[in-house]
Protein backbone atom coordinates (compact mmCIF):
# COMPACT_ATOMS: atom_id res chain seq x y z
CA UNK A 1 0.00 0.00 0.00
CA UNK A 2 1.48 3.11 -0.75
CA UNK A 3 2.32 5.99 1.67
CA UNK A 4 -0.90 8.44 0.08
CA UNK A 5 -3.26 5.14 0.48
CA UNK A 6 -2.20 4.01 4.04
CA UNK A 7 -2.71 7.89 4.86
CA UNK A 8 -6.35 8.39 3.54
CA UNK A 9 -7.28 4.41 5.02
CA UNK A 10 -5.84 5.75 8.25
CA UNK A 11 -7.75 9.24 8.00
CA UNK A 12 -11.20 7.27 7.23
CA UNK A 13 -10.44 4.92 10.07
CA UNK A 14 -9.61 7.40 12.31
CA UNK A 15 -13.06 9.36 11.58
CA UNK A 16 -15.34 6.27 11.71
CA UNK A 17 -13.57 5.22 15.17
CA UNK A 18 -14.67 9.14 16.52
CA UNK A 19 -18.07 8.78 15.25
CA UNK A 20 -19.19 5.89 16.67
CA UNK A 21 -17.56 6.64 20.39
CA UNK A 22 -19.59 9.63 19.92
CA UNK A 23 -22.96 7.35 18.93
CA UNK A 24 -22.20 4.91 22.26
CA UNK A 25 -21.13 7.30 24.69
CA UNK A 26 -24.71 8.45 25.85
CA UNK A 27 -25.42 12.61 26.13
CA UNK A 28 -24.87 14.66 29.34
CA UNK A 29 -27.40 17.01 30.30
CA UNK A 30 -25.78 19.45 32.99
CA UNK A 31 -29.23 19.97 34.47
CA UNK A 32 -30.11 16.29 35.24
CA UNK A 33 -28.56 16.18 39.41
CA UNK A 34 -28.61 13.13 41.48
CA UNK A 35 -28.15 13.15 45.05
CA UNK A 36 -28.60 11.42 48.18
CA UNK A 37 -29.73 12.13 51.69
CA UNK A 38 -27.41 8.66 53.04
CA UNK A 39 -24.31 9.96 51.59
CA UNK A 40 -22.54 13.02 50.10
CA UNK A 41 -21.04 12.88 46.72
CA UNK A 42 -17.31 12.09 47.29
CA UNK A 43 -17.89 10.72 50.70
CA UNK A 44 -18.19 7.29 52.59
CA UNK A 45 -21.18 5.27 52.55
CA UNK A 46 -22.56 4.21 56.02
CA UNK A 47 -22.25 0.46 57.08
CA UNK A 48 -25.92 -0.28 56.74
CA UNK A 49 -25.51 -0.15 53.09
CA UNK A 50 -22.81 -2.38 53.07
CA UNK A 51 -23.40 -5.81 52.41
CA UNK A 52 -22.68 -6.84 55.75
CA UNK A 53 -23.72 -3.82 57.95
CA UNK A 54 -27.20 -4.25 57.08
CA UNK A 55 -27.33 -4.23 53.09
CA UNK A 56 -29.78 -1.66 52.27
CA UNK A 57 -29.42 0.68 49.23
CA UNK A 58 -29.30 4.18 49.76
CA UNK A 59 -31.84 7.13 49.08
CA UNK A 60 -31.26 8.82 46.37
CA UNK A 61 -33.26 12.42 44.62
CA UNK A 62 -33.22 13.21 41.34
CA UNK A 63 -34.02 16.79 39.46
CA UNK A 64 -33.14 18.28 36.49
CA UNK A 65 -35.03 15.72 34.29
CA UNK A 66 -35.17 16.50 30.00
CA UNK A 67 -37.78 16.89 28.49
CA UNK A 68 -39.83 13.95 27.33
CA UNK A 69 -38.62 11.51 29.62
CA UNK A 70 -40.43 8.33 29.74
CA UNK A 71 -38.55 6.33 32.85
CA UNK A 72 -34.97 6.18 34.23
CA UNK A 73 -32.62 3.53 35.15
CA UNK A 74 -29.27 3.16 37.96
CA UNK A 75 -26.82 1.13 37.83
CA UNK A 76 -24.34 1.09 40.65
CA UNK A 77 -20.93 -0.65 39.87
CA UNK A 78 -17.29 -0.59 41.85
CA UNK A 79 -14.66 0.03 38.70
CA UNK A 80 -11.75 -0.70 41.87
CA UNK A 81 -13.12 -4.37 42.29
CA UNK A 82 -12.62 -5.71 38.46
CA UNK A 83 -12.40 -5.45 34.76
CA UNK A 84 -15.36 -4.68 34.13
CA UNK A 85 -16.18 -3.17 37.28
CA UNK A 86 -18.18 -5.33 39.20
CA UNK A 87 -22.25 -4.12 39.75
CA UNK A 88 -23.93 -3.51 42.73
CA UNK A 89 -27.38 -2.56 41.43
CA UNK A 90 -28.95 -2.67 38.37
CA UNK A 91 -32.96 -1.01 38.50
CA UNK A 92 -34.69 0.16 35.33
CA UNK A 93 -38.24 1.36 34.73
CA UNK A 94 -38.29 3.62 36.75
CA UNK A 95 -41.63 5.98 35.97
CA UNK A 96 -41.39 9.36 35.40
CA UNK A 97 -43.23 10.40 38.05
CA UNK A 98 -42.09 13.00 40.24
CA UNK A 99 -42.52 11.89 43.81
CA UNK A 100 -42.56 16.30 44.62
CA UNK A 101 -44.58 17.70 41.84
CA UNK A 102 -44.09 21.28 43.35
CA UNK A 103 -40.51 20.67 42.85
CA UNK A 104 -40.32 17.97 39.95
CA UNK A 105 -38.35 16.12 42.58
CA UNK A 106 -37.73 12.17 41.99
CA UNK A 107 -37.28 9.90 44.42
CA UNK A 108 -35.99 6.20 45.26
CA UNK A 109 -35.99 5.73 49.24
CA UNK A 110 -33.61 4.30 51.27
CA UNK A 111 -33.90 -0.10 51.45
CA UNK A 112 -35.72 -0.29 48.29
CA UNK A 113 -37.29 -3.86 47.90
CA UNK A 114 -35.26 -6.40 46.24
CA UNK A 115 -38.69 -7.39 44.46
CA UNK A 116 -38.06 -8.42 40.33
CA UNK A 117 -40.65 -6.49 40.00
CA UNK A 118 -42.16 -3.74 41.63
CA UNK A 119 -46.07 -2.67 41.97
CA UNK A 120 -45.07 0.53 39.75
CA UNK A 121 -43.51 -1.65 37.25
CA UNK A 122 -39.67 -1.11 38.05
CA UNK A 123 -37.73 -3.83 37.46
CA UNK A 124 -34.27 -5.24 39.03
CA UNK A 125 -31.34 -7.30 37.13
CA UNK A 126 -28.72 -9.39 38.37
CA UNK A 127 -25.85 -7.86 39.94
CA UNK A 128 -22.54 -9.23 40.29
CA UNK A 129 -23.15 -11.26 43.18
CA UNK A 130 -25.75 -12.65 40.95
CA UNK A 131 -28.89 -11.74 43.48
CA UNK A 132 -31.68 -9.59 42.14
CA UNK A 133 -31.50 -5.68 43.88
CA UNK A 134 -29.03 -3.88 45.57
CA UNK A 135 -25.88 -5.59 46.96
CA UNK A 136 -24.07 -3.07 48.97
CA UNK A 137 -20.36 -2.68 49.17
CA UNK A 138 -18.16 -5.98 50.21
CA UNK A 139 -14.41 -5.17 49.50
CA UNK A 140 -12.00 -7.41 50.28
CA UNK A 141 -9.45 -4.97 51.48
CA UNK A 142 -8.78 -1.00 50.86
CA UNK A 143 -11.08 1.44 49.88
CA UNK A 144 -13.29 1.02 46.93
CA UNK A 145 -15.52 4.04 44.47
CA UNK A 146 -18.96 3.08 44.22
CA UNK A 147 -20.91 4.82 41.36
CA UNK A 148 -24.31 5.48 41.02
CA UNK A 149 -25.05 6.09 37.58
CA UNK A 150 -28.84 7.66 36.53
CA UNK A 151 -29.91 7.38 32.74
CA UNK A 152 -32.96 9.29 31.90
CA UNK A 153 -34.92 7.38 28.94
CA UNK A 154 -37.43 8.41 26.30
CA UNK A 155 -38.89 4.96 26.25
CA UNK A 156 -39.42 2.30 28.67
CA UNK A 157 -36.78 -0.59 28.48
CA UNK A 158 -37.66 -3.89 26.72
CA UNK A 159 -36.18 -6.25 28.89
CA UNK A 160 -37.52 -8.96 31.87
CA UNK A 161 -36.63 -8.21 35.35
CA UNK A 162 -33.22 -9.97 36.14
CA UNK A 163 -30.96 -8.79 33.76
CA UNK A 164 -27.09 -7.08 33.74
CA UNK A 165 -26.08 -4.12 33.51
CA UNK A 166 -24.07 -5.08 30.08
CA UNK A 167 -27.70 -6.39 28.66
CA UNK A 168 -29.11 -3.19 30.04
CA UNK A 169 -26.65 -0.35 28.22
CA UNK A 170 -27.42 -2.55 25.05
CA UNK A 171 -31.09 -2.01 25.57
CA UNK A 172 -30.87 2.03 26.28
CA UNK A 173 -28.45 2.42 23.58
CA UNK A 174 -30.16 5.47 21.34
CA UNK A 175 -32.51 6.04 24.25
CA UNK A 176 -30.25 8.02 26.83
CA UNK A 177 -31.62 11.69 27.11
CA UNK A 178 -29.13 12.22 29.69
CA UNK A 179 -27.30 10.82 32.76
CA UNK A 180 -25.33 11.67 35.86
CA UNK A 181 -23.63 10.35 38.61
CA UNK A 182 -22.30 10.62 42.18
CA UNK A 183 -19.72 8.42 43.93
CA UNK A 184 -19.65 7.32 47.37
CA UNK A 185 -16.57 5.20 49.03
CA UNK A 186 -16.32 2.25 51.56
CA UNK A 187 -13.66 0.76 52.35
CA UNK A 188 -12.54 -1.15 56.12
CA UNK A 189 -11.09 0.51 58.73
Amino acid sequence: MSHQKWAVFLAVGLVFSAVMAKESKPKKKSNLHLQSSTFKDGGFLPAKCSRAGGNQSPELTWTGVPPKTQCFAIIVDDPDASIPAFVHWVIYNIPAKPTDPTSNTYELLEDFPRDEKTNAGILQGANGFQDIGYDGPAPPSGTHRYYFKLYALDAPVRLPAGETAAQLMKAIHGHVLGWTQIMGQYGHS
